[in-house]
């Protein structure tokens, strides 16, 4: 799986997407992150995890406790690549009828002359 697969795999859940937009605004413990979702401590550190594993979240030990931050070049860097998929500009003319083939190996084209002999 890409660096980018990965990435938006992390974010599709709604809980890790709500996890990132509170770590953006204030760098966050499991403990803080638990009570402010209402969810618990070991879910919190498992979909952590998962972020942290997608280079979307680090953390940081302070104390006894980790502040969990994002790494916000590589959700930049997410953004960047999805903008320019989204700039796509169609080619040609997409289905048409009747439409010849694309021959997409040309390299492994061979003729019924090659095989006379």
């Amino acid at each position: 799986m890409t660096e980018l697969t990965t990435a938006l795999k992390a974010l599709s859940d709604e809980t890790r997407y709500t996890l990132v937009t509170l770590l953006l605004k204030h760098d966050y413990c499991v403990r803080a992150l638990a009570r402010q979702l209402d969810i618990s401590e070991p879910a919190v550190s498992q979909h952590l995890k998962l972020l942290r594993s997608a280079g979307l979240v680090k953390g940081e030990k302070r104390g006894y406790f980790t502040h969990y931050s994002v790494n916000r070049e590589i959700l930049k860097d997410l953004g960047n690549k999805i903008i320019v998929l989204a700039d796509t500009v169609p080619t040609g003319n997409g289905c048409q009828k009747n439409k010849p083939k694309a021959n997409l190996f040309p390299e492994r084209m061979v003729s019924f002359e090659d095989h006379r002999n």
